[in-house]
């Protein structure tokens, strides 16, 4: 067996590094996690501040209570999204990016970014399939 840094070919190699193209890998949920719709938008969100799930709600139009419910704790047990909730009355809680969130926000608003900047070539190819 070749012994090079290159080579993933050992189970617990392919398993620290992560397999997306192997169904039963971890890092498929992961993803759908982090690249849902309603993901990518709460993870840009958040990288502007703590927010209060009303807020959130507001700020990212569209989304329904149970979706953002959802993915939010997906994010949370993921290690992205800190939740802090708040004894008080009435209670409330808040919503904040932890380091590793800091990390992939940065990554998925470079691609939000990229997405806006080109929507409108985007937009032009679909016309031209749409001919």
């Amino acid at each position: 067996m070749n012994n090079s840094n290159n080579d993933l070919n050992t189970l617990t190699q392919r398993f620290e590094m992560g397999d997306l193209f192997a169904q039963p890998c971890p890092s498929r949920e992961i993803l759908k996690h982090v690249c849902s719709r309603w993901g990518v938008l709460i993870l840009i969100a958040l990288r502007q501040g703590t927010h209060r799930f009303s807020e959130l709600r507001r700020k990212i139009g569209g989304v329904s209570e149970k979706m953002l419910a959802q993915s939010l704790q997906s994010l949370t047990e993921d290690g992205f999204v800190l939740r802090v909730s708040h004894h008080l009355v009435p209670p409330f809680v808040e919503y904040s990016l932890t380091p590793m969130g800091e990390e992939v926000a940065d990554r998925v608003a470079a691609l939000a970014d990229w997405i806006e900047l080109n929507t409108l070539r985007v937009l032009d190819a679909r016309n031209k399939i749409e001919r």
